[in-house]
């Protein structure tokens, strides 16, 4: 299937790495043009070397002042901007809310949330320019269910989706679609880190853990990071056109998380 979106100009947050190095990867090879960030310096040094067309600089998306760097790098490389993937994010602390420490908190929030905000705000008049503009904002689907001892992602996953809808109402009438989704259990390093902090918070074993998070999926099975890529595709081509305000779960039907 032709997707259309040759040429497409994308900026990815958190490109290097995991599920954003899967989304960047699948727009280049359908002839896109894209620009990732980063905080991993040994990450955007291997993607320099294994995928050269894809040009990259190092951005904290919390840190407004990088934010604005990003952008003039970006759209100097791009020569514009019709897709922004709001990537960015991390798992935060995990235990009790009484055990949080207050600067995790503030860190997760800063990153997963605000950090879509700080580009966003400097993506949209980009984008008014674009005749296929939109802007994918990465939750969860912990965006959708509650998981104990994981507050603060959490609360910065159900607040994406609240972003996304009111961007999509702001936003719509210039033809700005803006959409989430929801990645359920995604294969990788990541998922292996979540899974072996909750086995150690309940004091149980990491297979224990592991066969737990699994037995709550309607399908019994975790995602793939291209699985997400694949999805995000469709929803920043023409065939996508006049999806927007959506919260889209990939996640083989996550019925509970704990």
């Amino acid at each position: 299937m032709d997707l259309g979106i040759e040429g497409l100009r994308v900026l990815v947050t958190a490109g290097a790495n995991g599920i954003g190095l899967s989304i960047a990867r699948a727009f280049e090879s359908e002839g896109a043009k894209v620009h990732v960030c980063d905080v991993d310096d040994k990450a955007l040094a291997d993607l320099a070397v294994a995928r050269p067309g894809i040009t990259s600089s190092r951005a904290d998306v919390s840190d407004r002042q990088q934010v604005g760097r990003l952008f003039e790098t970006a759209l100097s490389r791009l020569g514009g901007l019709d897709a922004l993937i709001n990537n960015a994010g991390i798992a935060g602390p995990t235990g009790r809310v009484d055990s949080i420490e207050p600067d995790d908190w503030d860190r997760t929030i800063a990153i997963n949330i605000t950090g879509q905000f700080n580009c966003a705000r400097l993506a949209v008049p980009h984008l008014r320019g674009s005749k296929n503009p939109s802007i994918v904002n990465l939750s969860s689907i912990a965006g959708r269910l509650g998981m104990a001892r994981r507050s603060p992602y959490c609360a910065s996953k159900w607040a994406v989706i609240g972003f996304t809808k009111s961007l999509s109402v702001e936003l719509g009438p210039e033809g700005i679609r803006v959409n989430s989704v929801l990645p359920g259990l995604v294969e990788g390093d990541r998922l292996r880190r979540v899974i072996d902090a909750n086995a150690r918070s309940r004091g149980v074993t990491f297979a224990e853990a592991e066969a737990e998070f699994v037995s709550y999926v309607s399908m019994k099975t975790t995602v793939t990071s291209q699985q997400i890529a694949d999805a995000i595709l469709f929803l920043c081509s023409p065939r996508g056109r006049t999806i927007s305000g959506q919260a889209i779960s990939v996640c083989g039907d996550v019925q509970m998380l704990f």
